[in-house]
């Protein structure tokens, strides 16, 4: 039977945190173990982790890369999921983790989206359609898989043994789930679950300069992505694992 270890890099988000976690001890499936990575925060993050009894990991190096990454090494669970710090959880998301990732296609990591909170309807109706929309249509297109969404997802433990030394685990100045996302070795599965649902505050929008800064730094991303291993032969490569999975079977 598979047991959860919950991951949460936060940074001078001690308020969101407390919602957070809040909701992660109201779940239908409680959590087997909770990790908040306090990634060199000057507020309150600390004493509300230690206030919900949760595990807390200080970390001395900036980035939510970085930080997320000695999340998952510190995770005792067979399965790792992953949440922001202003994530809120759906009271039965830890349940739908443990129901998709049981199912007999056993994927290696499953993402949902996110329904905005906060700021004005427009600009939510915007990021959600147009801004996470996009990031599911077009680097979908471009993977040939789903895409993770770095607020909500799960992935099989095993799979991060692999992948935590392919990864670019160190650098913060790239999108951690954009990286996580290209490097899924042929034959690691990603689905994307309806059902996995999560809020997720809409701060990152309340400028354009928040929101310019996040564009940019996705297409500095994808700049190091496609340099490293172009998508011709990341799509190849794996195809021609999807096949050797096939015949072994």
């Amino acid at each position: 039977m598979d047991t959860i270890s919950v991951v949460i890099p936060s940074r001078n988000d001690a308020d969101f945190l407390v919602v957070c976690l809040d909701a992660l001890a109201k779940q239908t499936r409680p959590a087997d173990e909770v990790i908040v990575v306090d990634d060199l925060s000057s507020d309150d993050t600390a004493d509300v982790a230690r206030a919900a009894g949760v595990r807390l990991i200080s970390f001395t190096e900036l980035g939510i890369w970085p930080a997320t990454a000695a999340g998952f090494d510190a995770a005792s669970g067979t399965i790792v999921a992953r949440l922001d710090a202003d994530s809120v959880p759906a009271p039965d998301w830890l349940e739908q983790v443990e129901r998709r990732m049981s199912q007999a296609d056993r994927p290696t990591a499953i993402t949902g989206t996110g329904v905005f909170y906060g700021g004005r309807r427009l600009i939510r109706w915007i990021a959600r359609h147009v801004y996470i929309g996009g990031y599911f249509f077009w680097i979908g297109a471009l993977l040939g898989h789903p895409p993770i969404f770095g607020s909500n997802y799960a992935m099989r433990r095993d799979a991060w043994l692999i992948l935590r030394d392919i990864v670019h685990r160190d650098r913060a100045d790239v999108h951690d789930d954009l990286d996580l996302s290209w490097w899924m070795q042929p034959g690691m599965t990603v689905v994307f679950e309806p059902a996995l649902v999560v809020g997720v505050s809409a701060r990152p929008f309340d400028s354009p300069a928040q929101l310019g800064r996040r564009l940019r730094m996705a297409g500095h991303t994808l700049a190091v992505e496609w340099r490293a291993w172009p998508p011709g032969k990341r799509r190849a490569a794996r195809r021609r694992g999807a096949a050797s999975a096939t015949t072994r079977v």
